[in-house]
């Protein structure tokens, strides 16, 4: 099982991007959230098997609104196994 932390630039907000993001999320497999920043980044954390986290990566880019994406920092945390789903946070700290 893997975790990670991504945060996306480009012109992903305004868009339906975390819309979208949930969408893949949910075809990929994956659990975890979505938000806006303040900076205009858009950050999320999925967690999932290996092979799942991959498609969700690779199923970010495709479609209209992947290629929106200029850059993806991606950083692997530790598993945590908390989520149950892959929901659109409106708070700061994505809870």
């Amino acid at each position: 099982m893997e975790r990670i932390h991504l945060y996306i630039e480009g012109l992903v907000q305004g868009v339906g991007f975390r819309y979208y993001t949930r969408a893949k999320a949910k075809e990929a497999g994956v659990f975890g959230w979505v938000k806006n920043l303040s900076d205009g980044r858009v950050e999320i954390v999925a967690e999932g098997e290996k092979e799942s986290i991959d498609k969700f990566m690779a199923l970010l880019r495709e479609g209209n609104l992947g290629t929106h994406i200029d850059k993806a920092e991606k950083d692997e945390e530790p598993y945590t196994g908390h989520f149950r789903h892959f929901y659109i946070s409106y708070n700061e700290y994505g809870k």
